[in-house]
């Protein structure tokens, strides 16, 4: 059984017990989110229907609050002596899928 939820702007598909690195939430380690269902799939049925997941969600504890990898942006003009270094590091949240909601 898996689910495509959203958060952040974008979708992920999760499985229960599935780590997953989202967009910052406001949430401390150890406290429970609750994802937006998109799709619910439990291997013989697939709903995607947007008035049967209305008011289903994904529960998901958080594990710990994070900085990504640097990524680097470079900028640059061909034979106009222009170039700029920058670097920037996304903060990130570590969720772990903890429950799904039944099909019904």
């Amino acid at each position: 059984m898996y689910a495509i939820v959203t958060t952040g702007g974008k979708q992920y598909k999760v499985a229960k017990g599935d780590i997953i690195d989202v967009e910052k939430l406001d949430a401390q380690p150890g406290d429970k989110v609750e994802l937006d269902v998109l799709m619910l799939n439990d291997g013989e049925q697939t709903v995607v229907d947007a008035a049967a997941l209305e008011g289903k969600k994904v529960t998901c504890e958080v594990l710990d609050q994070f900085k990504d990898k640097k990524v680097t942006v470079f900028k640059f003009h061909k034979r106009k002596r222009y170039h700029r270094t920058k670097g920037h590091r996304q903060n990130l949240t570590k969720l772990q899928v903890s429950e799904l909601p039944e099909l019904a």
